[in-house]
């Protein structure tokens, strides 16, 4: 199934932040990996990485895990770090794949983990609404944590 296209669609709080067209590389019973560039206008800067036309994001989705882990690429080649989603476990039909985000930040090297999007998880009002889930999202912002101290790559190899 590698080389196929599907979309992307991410979305936040029920509406969708923006959908965009990937290349499916790997696809297995649990997991779904996909190539895309940069999607969204120009360069968006965070401070501690810079997204921008040129970079391609390399994607992988897990069926039943409550994150998802995007490394992000430089035009010219070079692994600027690893962009991850905690998300309900991401719908991958068909034609795409479906996910809602709170964010992580790893650096290429590893030297820095930051939690993103803090607040906006807490005003969504889900520990309230969904107990259950909001403290599914948080246990797997905690691994997450843990395996980007750790490094991300025996995940993305496919060890784990």
């Amino acid at each position: 199934m590698s080389g196929r296209s599907v979309e992307v669609t991410l979305t936040k709080a029920g509406r969708t932040k923006i959908r965009y067209p990937a290349e499916v590389l790997t696809e297995g019973p649990g997991r779904l990996s996909v190539r895309a560039p940069w999607a969204a206008e120009g360069v968006r800067d965070f401070g501690f990485v810079r997204f921008e036309p040129g970079d391609v994001f390399v994607e992988h989705y897990w069926r039943g895990r409550w994150f998802t882990v995007k490394e992000v690429w430089s035009g010219d080649g070079a692994l600027k770090g690893w962009y991850c989603d905690v998300t309900r476990p991401p719908v991958i039909g068909g034609s795409g794949v479906v996910v809602e985000d709170l964010d992580l930040w790893v650096s290429a090297d590893g030297s820095e983990v930051l939690r993103l999007d803090e607040d906006e998880f807490a005003a969504s009002g889900l520990a309230a609404s969904d107990p259950e889930a909001a403290d599914r999202a948080v246990a797997a912002l905690d691994e997450l944590e843990a395996l980007g101290r750790a490094g991300l790559v025996d995940l993305l190899d496919g060890s784990r």
